[in-house]
């Protein structure tokens, strides 16, 4: 059951997936420091040890498979009573063309960055209502908002991120809890070499290049292009910062970019179409 702080306040409870590294480790972390207690997540323990050698609770989950899921809510509120936080942050990138990336593909990159959210979702909210109270926090990205040649089907499962969770916002908002989305510009994490990955025939199925499009591969080797180490790239832990202020403020804003590119990044929304196509254009012939 919930325990008392120092303070006098009842400890709170944040459940969080996708761990093993980058944001999910710098957000478990976080919380931590701050007295909550963590439920820290990833689909192999191994990788999380480190943080329950530093007072996380840890356990297996894999957002694609129900059974995982079902089992760490019903234990958390075992142990706890309730969550008063979940934090959505396992995820990956798939990129290449849209002609060379495989069905199948499609299918595992929404399976994870969109089924899994909303299997954490559904699984926590009957808690958070009978408490009427409760913050749900959405990893997305800029990509959310623009895409980009190349990340239609990552762009995809973060615009269908940011579609479910204005809808939910509004849906929930009567029983107390807030939906807050987060998205960051390019994070010095190892996403780029993960997505680099995604796109080579050699290392994952489901690319089957085409041959149309060298371009796009020429330019998708330059890792700085997609994230982790490029100019603007901000650390995980301001991200953390970010996600801990939101489940830790009365109102959270709908809506959080940290770091200077994800605030500029987001506005080109608001480009007109043919101005945003003429952008990419010339990037292809600059690299050409």
């Amino acid at each position: 059951m919930p325990t008392a702080t120092d303070g006098g306040d009842v400890q709170k409870t944040v459940l969080i997936t996708g761990c093993s590294s980058g944001i999910g480790r710098a957000a478990a972390r976080a919380f931590n420091d701050e007295g909550w207690t963590v439920y820290a997540t990833a689909r192999n323990p191994a990788d999380i040890q480190t943080l329950g050698e530093q007072g996380c609770e840890l356990a297996t989950l894999d957002v694609t498979d129900p059974d995982d899921v079902d089992r760490v809510v019903d234990r958390i509120l075992d142990e706890e009573g309730a969550i008063d936080a979940l934090v959505n942050n396992a995820g990956y990138g798939q990129f290449g063309p849209m002609e060379d990336v495989t069905t199948d593909r499609v299918h595992e990159q929404f399976d994870v960055n969109v089924y899994g959210p909303h299997r954490l979702i559904r699984a926590v909210l009957p808690g958070m209502r009978r408490e009427r109270d409760g913050t749900i926090i959405n990893v997305s990205s800029v990509a959310g908002r623009v895409s980009f040649p190349g990340g239609g089907v990552y762009c995809g499962s973060k615009f269908a991120i940011e579609a479910m969770s204005d809808a939910l916002r509004n849906e929930v908002r009567e029983f107390g809890i807030d939906v807050v989305v987060v998205q960051p510009g390019p994070v010095k994490t190892n996403f780029s070499t993960r997505a680099e990955r995604a796109t080579d025939p050699g290392e994952v199925d489901g690319i089957e290049r085409s041959g149309a499009y060298d371009d796009f591969y020429a330019l998708f080797e330059d890792t700085q292009t997609v994230g982790g180490d490029g100019p603007g790239s901000v650390e995980p832990e301001l991200v953390a910062e970010e996600i801990l202020n939101a489940a830790s403020a009365t109102k959270p804003p709908a809506r959080v970019q940290p770091g200077t590119v994800a605030r500029v990044g987001v506005l080109a929304r608001f480009l007109p179409d043919s101005v945003r196509d003429a952008l990419f254009d010339a990037v292809g012939k600059f690299i050409r």
